[in-house]
C-alpha cells in the first residue's frame, strides 16, 4: 500500500513519529468536496518538537500525507523523512491564528470580511522572498463594481485572523473597505514589492 492510499479514518487520533521522535498527534483533515485537493492532515504537535523545530512555536500544523509511510504494528504512523524535513515544510505555510497552514489547505476558501460579506475566494497565495505574505482572491462581481477592486486581489495573511473549518472560509479581522486602507494591501496591490 502506497503512503498515499491511506484514508483519513485510518490515521485519526494517531501518534506521528520520526525514528523514535513523537512529532504529533493526527486530528483530522480540511474538509473540501474535492479529496485530490486536499493534500495534508492537521497535527497537534508535541510542544518540545514545536519549541525546537518551528521559528514561532504552535500547537497545530500541518503534516503532508505524502510524508506517511507506514502505519506501524503498535498503531503509530512512521514518516518517511526526517525532521528536517518535516522543519523545512513548516517553514512553507501559513501562520492564522496561531495556526500553521499548508498551501493546500488554503486554496478554494472563501474569505470573509468580519461582517460575515463574502469578498471572494483563495485562488493561490503570494510570496515574497521565501514568505507567504497574502492571498491571492479571485473576487466577487458584486464586490468588484461596490469597491471598483480588479477580479483578482492580493490580501495580507495579516489581514486574516481565523478559519472556519467546517464552513472552509477564513475571516478578516475588519470589513473590507478598512483592509484596503491598510498599508501591506496597497503594497501587494501596487506591485511595488515585485
Amino acid at each position: 500500500m502506497r503512503n498515499t492510499d491511506y484514508d483519513i479514518g485510518e490515521l485519526l487520533q494517531r501518534e506521528v513519529y520520526v525514528n523514535d521522535i513523537k512529532v504529533g498527534t493526527i486530528i483530522g483533515e480540511r474538509h473540501h468536496p474535492n479529496d485530490a485537493r486536499v493534500q495534508s492532515v492537521r497535527l497537534q504537535v508535541e510542544p518540545d518538537v514545536a519549541d525546537e523545530f518551528m521559528r514561532k512555536p504552535t500547537e497545530y500544523a500541518p503534516l503532508s500525507k505524502e510524508l506517511v509511510h507506514s502505519i506501524r504494528g503498535d498503531g503509530t504512523v512512521k514518516l518517511s523523512k526526517s525532521m528536517r524535513e518535516l522543519q523545512r515544510r513548516w517553514r512553507n505555510t501559513v501562520r492564522i491564528d496561531e495556526k500553521l497552514y499548508a498551501p493546500d489547505e488554503m486554496l478554494d476558501r472563501a474569505v470573509l470580511d468580519n461582517q460575515g460579506d463574502e469578498i471572494g475566494v483563495i485562488v493561490g497565495l503570494h510570496r515574497i522572498k521565501r514568505t507567504y505574505k497574502g492571498v491571492v482572491v479571485r473576487t466577487r462581481a458584486r464586490i468588484q463594481m461596490q469597491f471598483g477592486v480588479e477580479e483578482e486581489i492580493r490580501i495580507p495573511i495579516t489581514a486574516l485572523v481565523r478559519t472556519r473549518e467546517r464552513l472552509d472560509e477564513v475571516v478578516m479581522s475588519r470589513t473590507f473597505d478598512k483592509v484596503m486602507q491598510l498599508p501591506s494591501f496597497v503594497s501587494l496591490n501596487s506591485g511595488e514589492e515585485e
